[in-house]
C-alpha cells in the first residue's frame, strides 16, 4: 500500500474490495439516506420508555440507571452501540443493533505510572531495606524484573494486553461495524488505556512547565474521537512523542527512541498491526528505561547523604515498629545475653572489639554450617540476604576443605600402590587447563568436565562411577609433584562446584554432587578401583556433616580463622564514618551530586591505604578475607543502629523522633 500522506490507517471494508482509509467516512447509502429524509420529518412527543432508561453523559458515554446484572456494573460506563465513524450512524435508531454482553476490561499495560512508583525519589529515601542495602553493594541500581517466576507472570501478561491490542485493531480495520458494537468510542480497550498510561509515565519525566505542551500533544480523549472517525494522525503522534523523548532522555536511548518511531510509522503506512503494536512496545520500554535512568542517577547523587544518615533514619524506624507493637526486641535482648556468657574474653578479641567483643563472636558462630539457619534475631532482618550468602561461601569453604583433607587420608593410604593395577591419578586436560582456555571443539564436543564424562556410548543414563576408564599410569610420588597434584584437585572441585544450578542451597547441592565429587577426587589418588565405593560412602559421611570429626574440626579451624580476621578488620574500620566505610569495606567510590569522595584526607587516611588495598586483593582471591570484611561491615553497621536500643542500652531511655523530617 502507499503512503497515506495524513497518517490514518487504511481500513478493508467486508462489503467493498476496495481500500479505504479512515480519514475518508463511508458514505451513505440510499436507503440510508431515505430513512435519514423521514425521521427528519417525524416530531416526537417525549422519549420512548426504553430511552429513559439511559442518561447521556457526553457525545461517547451513555450512564445506566439501573442494572440488571452484577456483570454490567463491574463492566463499568455503558456505550452506545451504535455510535460510529460513518455518517449513516445517525440516520439508525441507538437499539437497532441486536443486544450485546459486556466487553470485559482488558489487562493493564504492561508498564503503568503504579507500577514505576517506587522508583519516584520520595519512595527511594523512605525504602528502609533499599537504604540498607544501598551501604553494601556500590552498584546497586534498579532494572526490570525479568528473573524468577515472578518476571515470567510478568511477561506472560504483557503478551496478554499485546495480543489483545493487536486483535482490536486488527477488529477495528476489518470490520469496524463490528469493532464500534463491541467498544464503542469508550475507553475500555487497550489503545486509550495505553496511551493514558503513556501521559501519566511522560508527567512524572518532564518538569512543571513542559506539564502543558503535554496536555496539548497528547490530548488522549482527543486523539480515540478522531481515530474512530478515522481522521488520527498516528505519523504525527509519533513524531511529536519521538521529540519529546529526546529532549528529555539520555542520548544512549535516540537510538531506541528512532527504533520506535519507525516502527510506529512503518506500521501505520502499510497497515501491519504487529509492527504498529511492535512499536508501542518499544515506546513502553523506552519510558521504563527512562524512569530507571532518573531513579538510578538519583540513588548516585543521594547515596553519601542516605548512608551517612542510615543509622539515625533506621533507628527512627525500628523505634516506631517496636513501641507501634510491631516488632518484639526481646528475643534480641535474649539472644546478646546468651552470647555475652560465652565470650572467650581474649586479650586479643578485647583490643579489637571493645564493648562489640560478644556481639562479634556471636555473629562469627552465626556462619558456622552446624549453627541454625534461624539462629539470628529480628534485628538482623534487612541482612538476611548477606547472612545467607555468608553461610553458603562458609559451608563451601568447610566442604572444601574436607575433600582436600580426605584427599589427603586416601593419597598418603595409596602413595605406594603399584602404579600399574591402579587407576590414573594424572589430571585431565580439564583438570590441568583452566575452563576459560578449553579449546572451543571440546566443548562443542562435550560440555561436561571430563571428571564427569560418561560412558563411551554417550549413555546419559550411565553413571560416572560404571562408566569411569582411563589406562593407568604411575603417578609421581615427589613432594612438589603431590603438591602441583593437590592444587589441580581443588582447582578441579571448584570448577566442578560451578556446574551445580546456582539457585540451590549449598548444603544440597553438596550432596546432589557427592558422588562426582568422590570420582574426581578418586582420580588423583593411586586407590585401586574397587576401593571407589567404599570412599563415595566415607566422602558423603564428611560432607555437610556435624556430627563428622573431620568436618567439626575443619568447621573450628574456619571459626578461629575468620575470627581473627573480622578482629583485625574491627580494629581498622571501626573508627570510620559511614561513608568512610561503605568506601573501604566494598572497594567502592562515593558520587555526590558535586563532588567525588576519594576518602579522608588526613593522616588516618594514608594510614589505611594499604589495607583498602589488602582488601580488595582479598575480595579477588576470595576466602575467608572476603568473608571478614563483609562480615565486619555488616556487624558494624548493625551495632551503631542497635547498641543503644536493645544489646547495650534500655528502650525506654532511647529517645525517638519519629516524625522528624530527614536530613536530606
Amino acid at each position: 500500500m502507499g503512503d497515506q500522506g495524513t497518517g490514518g490507517i487504511e481500513s478493508r471494508g467486508v462489503e467493498s474490495n476496495t481500500t479505504r482509509r479512515m480519514s475518508e467516512p463511508r458514505p451513505n447509502s440510499h436507503d440510508d439516506q431515505m430513512k435519514q429524509q423521514a425521521a427528519e420529518t417525524k416530531t416526537t412527543n417525549g422519549e420512548s420508555e426504553e430511552q429513559q432508561k439511559y442518561a447521556q453523559t457526553g457525545p461517547r458515554h451513555l450512564l445506566p440507571v439501573a442494572s440488571p446484572s452484577p456483570l454490567v456494573v463491574d463492566g463499568g460506563l455503558s456505550r452506545n452501540p451504535s455510535t460510529s465513524s460513518n455518517a449513516s450512524g445517525s440516520s439508525r435508531n441507538m437499539f437497532d443493533f441486536p443486544s450485546r454482553s459486556r466487553t470485559p476490561r482488558p489487562p493493564e499495560p504492561p508498564v503503568t505510572k503504579a507500577t514505576l512508583s517506587e522508583l519516584d525519589v520520595n519512595k527511594i529515601i523512605h525504602n528502609p531495606k533499599l537504604r540498607h542495602d544501598i551501604n553494601f553493594d556500590p552498584d546497586l541500581h534498579f532494572r526490570p524484573n525479568v528473573d524468577g517466576e515472578k518476571g515470567r507472570r510478568k511477561q506472560e501478561k504483557a503478551n496478554q494486553f499485546w495480543n489483545m491490542l493487536t486483535e482490536q485493531l486488527q477488529l477495528f480495520i476489518m470490520n469496524r461495524d463490528e469493532f464500534m458494537i463491541r467498544f464503542g468510542q469508550g475507553e475500555d480497550w487497550c489503545l486509550p488505556q495505553l496511551l493514558n498510561s503513556v501521559k501519566e509515565i511522560i508527567q512524572t519525566l518532564v518538569p512543571q512547565r513542559d506539564r502543558m505542551y503535554l496536555e496539548e500533544g497528547l490530548n488522549v480523549e482527543l486523539i480515540m474521537q478522531q481515530f474512530g472517525k478515522g481522521i488520527a494522525d498516528l505519523e504525527k503522534l509519533a513524531s511529536w512523542l519521538s521529540g519529546v523523548l529526546k529532549s528529555h532522555c539520555a542520548p544512549m536511548r535516540d537510538e531506541w527512541v528512532d527504533e520506535m518511531y519507525n516502527q510506529l510509522t512503518n506500521g501505520n503506512k502499510t497497515n501491519d498491526m504487529e509492527e504498529l503494536v511492535q512499536g508501542m512496545r518499544s515506546l513502553l520500554s523506552v519510558l521504563e528505561a527512562m524512569k530507571l535512568d532518573v531513579a538510578n542517577h538519583q540513588i548516585r547523587c543521594l547515596r553519601p547523604i542516605l548512608i551517612e544518615d542510615t543509622v539515625h533514619f533506621e533507628q527512627r524506624f525500628f523505634l516506631k515498629k517496636i513501641r507501634d507493637g510491631k516488632m518484639d526486641s526481646a528475643p534480641a535482648r535474649r539472644w546478646y545475653l546468651a552470647v555475652r556468657q560465652y565470650y572467650s574474653r581474649n586479650p586479643a578479641s578485647i583490643q579489637a572489639f571493645g564493648e562489640m567483643g560478644p556481639f562479634f563472636e556471636g555473629v562469627c558462630r552465626m556462619m558456622l554450617p552446624s549453627t541454625n539457619i534461624y539462629s539470628h534475631p529480628d534485628t538482623f532482618v534487612f541482612d538476611e540476604e548477606r547472612i545467607a550468602k555468608l553461610r553458603s561461601d562458609m559451608i563451601d569453604a568447610v566442604n572444601l576443605e574436607v575433600c582436600m583433607r580426605v584427599y589427603m587420608l586416601m593419597e598418603r593410604r595409596y602413595r605406594y600402590c603399584n602404579g600399574l593395577s591402579a587407576m590414573s591419578a594424572i589430571p585431565s586436560p580439564f583438570l590441568a587447563t583452566p575452563l576459560s582456555e578449553k579449546s572451543e571443539d571440546e566443548g562443542s564436543e562435550n560440555s561436561r568436565p571430563s571428571s564427569l564424562v560418561f560412558s563411551s556410548a554417550g549413555s546419559a543414563h550411565s553413571s560416572p562411577r560404571n562408566s569411569f576408564v582411563l589406562p593407568a599410569q604411575p603417578v609421581s610420588n615427589r613432594p612438589e609433584d603431590r603438591q602441583i597434584r593437590a592444587q589441580n584437585l581443588y582447582n578441579s572441585l571448584v570448577a566442578l562446584l560451578q556446574t551445580s544450578p546456582a539457585n540451590s542451597r549449598s548444603v544440597n547441592r553438596w550432596k546432589a554432587m557427592k558422588d562426582s565429587l568422590a570420582l574426581q577426587i578418586f582420580r588423583f589418588t593411586n586407590a585401586p578401583a574397587q576401593e571407589l565405593l567404599l570412599f563415595e560412602a566415607e566422602l558423603d559421611y564428611h560432607i555437610s556433616e556435624p556430627g563428622s570429626p573431620i568436618f567439626q574440626q575443619v568447621e573450628q579451624y574456619y571459626f578461629f580463622r575468620l575470627l581473627t580476621e573480622v578482629q583485625q578488620r574491627v580494629k581498622d574500620l571501626k573508627g570510620l564514618t559511614g561513608a568512610a566505610l561503605f568506601s573501604v569495606a566494598t572497594g567502592g567510590r562515593l558520587h555526590g551530586p558535586s563532588r567525588t569522595w576519594d576518602g579522608p584526607r588526613d593522616n588516618a587516611g594514608r594510614d589505611r591505604t594499604s589495607l583498602e588495598n589488602a582488601i580488595r586483593e582479598a575480595r579477588e582471591e576470595g576466602g575467608v578475607e572476603d568473608m571478614a570484611t563483609r562480615l565486619a561491615h555488616m556487624g558494624l553497621l548493625h551495632w551503631r543502629v542497635w547498641s543503644h536500643i536493645i544489646y547495650d542500652g534500655e528502650l525506654d531511655s532511647v529517645v525517638a523522633e519519629p516524625d522528624m523530617p530527614m536530613a536530606i
